[in-house]
């Protein structure tokens, strides 16, 4: 087995001085973007169909057999400098087998090769399937848009083929917050995304309280944009995003750690509102902006089928298969040769910034040549 990646991933807990699954961390190690992070999709099965959900066309309601798990823990053993896993679905914790038979495991594979992990989960499943994973797990990653029981409902299961009741809902909503409380007291980190959308904009401020009252160690945030399952659903321009961030900074708790991400706001834009975000977003105790991992220190690694994606969304296809390579080696052809990562693969160091992800470019930045622009002096 490896031998463990550094002093500091051993003793250094994660805050917003040690984020490693930002990419730009890893480029200013190595000098080029670098595969530190693999994502694996464990299941296809849920028991929520969000409005929002990413994956959401790939959901199914019988599960496929997946391949070893040798398989990935060899292929993961040769990411020569891995430092974090992630593991999503569906809903990875929706059977008590898999969190037995697959999630543990590769927890445990984690913890004693000195790896952070994190799962994303909509923490509605029994709690004894939680806490098997206390002894291992970095960071739970859930969504929470709601603020109250019957925005969970229209939200969680507005994609459902069948209707939900109100009253079914609310048991998973009181379920979730329920779970949410007692692992955080049992001292798991958990960091609660929001989405900026139609449906949150004007709730940020709210949905923050109820984050903290859960006892969350984290508030991540990212605007919603146009993918797969979620492609039909109306988007907001650049100005209401950019308020809906102000308006969520007036309000937080300056005391909890925000962190942003994917945001379509950048140092070398023209745009006088852009960089005042960006200004204040630097300056604000306890706020980190992280550029998206995806496709530049991580990738994504479906277990059904080995196929290799830059990203756990469906809308690009697949560009390799650990059947027959190794994942640096299906990293570096996606870094150097794919055509799609040419159009938004550049780096300034001035502002700190990998540029815009696939998603960002293409809803609001389609024509902009990144590489062509510099940072703003702020």
């Amino acid at each position: 087995m490896k031998a463990i990646q550094s002093e500091t991933s051993q003793v250094c807990g994660l805050s917003p001085e040690y984020d490693p699954w930002d990419p730009i961390v890893s480029l200013r190690k190595y000098g080029r973007h670098t595969l530190t992070s693999v994502e694996m999709t464990v299941t296809n099965l849920c028991n929520m169909r969000c409005e929002h959900c990413a994956v959401g066309d790939s959901l199914t309601m019988k599960e496929g057999e997946m391949l070893p798990l040798k398989t990935m823990l060899d292929r993961l053993e040769e990411v020569e400098h891995l430092e974090t896993i992630s593991i999503t679905g569906g809903e990875p914790m929706f059977r008590a087998s898999t969190v037995d038979e697959v999630i543990v495991p590769l927890l445990q594979y984690a913890k004693s090769r000195g790896l952070r992990s994190q799962i994303n989960s909509n923490l509605t499943m029994p709690y004894s399937r939680y806490e098997k994973l206390l002894p291992y797990l970095d960071v739970m990653h859930i969504s929470f848009n709601y603020v109250n029981g019957d925005d969970f409902h229209e939200v969680g299961f507005a994609g459902s083929a069948h209707p939900v009741a109100k009253e079914a809902a609310y048991r998973l909503y009181d379920t979730m917050i329920a779970n949410a409380e007692r692992l955080s007291a049992d001292g798991m980190f958990i960091s609660a995304e929001s989405m900026i959308n139609y449906r949150t904009h004007r709730k940020l401020p709210e949905i923050h309280r109820l984050i903290g009252e859960m006892g969350c160690r984290r508030h991540e945030v990212h605007p919603m944009y146009a993918s797969s399952f979620a492609s039909s659903l109306p988007m907001l321009s650049l100005a209401e995003t950019a308020a809906a961030i102000h308006e969520l900074l007036d309000t937080r708790d300056p005391e909890m750690w925000m962190l942003f991400g994917t945001l379509p706001f950048f140092a070398c834009s023209e745009e006088g509102r852009d960089l005042e975000l960006i200004r204040r977003l630097r300056s604000e105790k306890k706020v980190t902006v992280r550029n998206d991992p995806d496709g530049r220190n991580r990738v994504n690694v479906n277990l059904f089928t080995g196929d290799v994606f830059v990203t756990d969304f469906a809308d690009i296809p697949a560009f390799g298969n650990i059947a027959a390579r190794k994942l640096d080696d299906i990293f570096a052809e996606w870094l150097d040769r794919h055509p799609l990562n040419q159009t938004v693969n550049c780096h300034c160091e001035a502002a700190g910034c990998c540029g815009p992800n696939l998603l960002v470019k293409d809803m609001y930045y389609q024509n902009l040549d990144f590489k062509s622009r510099k940072a703003i002096t702020l």
